[in-house]
């Protein structure tokens, strides 16, 4: 499985980069600020971006969107119940932020169970709701059989996302945490902010884990 983190934005957003060898088609995960360093590693390589998937509507996760739009066009998935977020930026979290970002209205939403076929990938949509209203979990595959989860802000390495913002809910988060617990330990975990982590080191260490 080929991918590369890159931390962008005011907050360090882990955004993703996926691509496949053969084809050399790539997509991109949470672009939360300026993308150069993520076009530049492209061209470098010769890929080709085609697709952007987003984990959630906060600003700190789609600021960069405007600069991967003419590479993807409509190619940009976001979860059903965050796609007000996406089309219409929270203007507080930009004052907070200190970042201005406009919203896009041409793009495709998921759900739960939604599958994206991508070359040499299979992607599985999990809605986990509590960090916003409309967050998702990817669980991406590769070819060879192995996976990997892309948690966005539901599940950091030893912490959760917080509940106090636009579409938290802590309730909901604590039910999203319980589907996580469903997976094998050994499922390896990227998260929106933070070190990679593993579902079993969660379910070991982290304090909010469902018992």
């Amino acid at each position: 499985m080929n991918y590369k983190r890159f931390p962008l934005g005011a907050l360090w957003t882990n955004g993703y980069l996926f691509w496949d060898e053969e084809t050399h088609e790539a997509f991109f995960i949470d672009p939360g600020g300026k993308t150069k360093d993520v076009t530049d590693f492209i061209s470098a390589n010769n890929l080709k971006l085609t697709m952007v998937l987003l984990t959630h509507g906060h600003i700190d996760h789609i600021a960069g969107i405007h600069e991967l739009v003419p590479l993807v066009g409509n190619n940009i998935y976001i979860g059903k119940n965050d796609a007000f977020a996406l089309k219409h930026p929270s203007k507080k979290l930009q004052a907070l932020l200190g970042v201005k970002c406009d919203g896009i209205e041409d793009f495709k939403t998921v759900e739960e169970g939604s599958v994206i076929d991508f070359p040499g990938y299979k992607i599985k949509v999990i809605e986990t709701p509590g960090h916003t209203e409309g967050s998702v979990c990817f669980l991406i595959s590769d070819k060879d059989g192995h996976s990997i989860l892309i948690s966005g802000d539901t599940l950091f390495a030893q912490s959760v996302g917080r509940t106090d913002l636009e579409g938290g809910d802590e309730i909901k988060l604590e039910n999203s945490l319980r589907k996580l617990a469903e997976f094998n330990d050994g499922l390896h975990v990227l998260p929106g902010h933070g070190p990679d982590t593993s579902i079993g080191e969660e379910r070991e260490l982290n304090p909010y884990w469902p018992r």
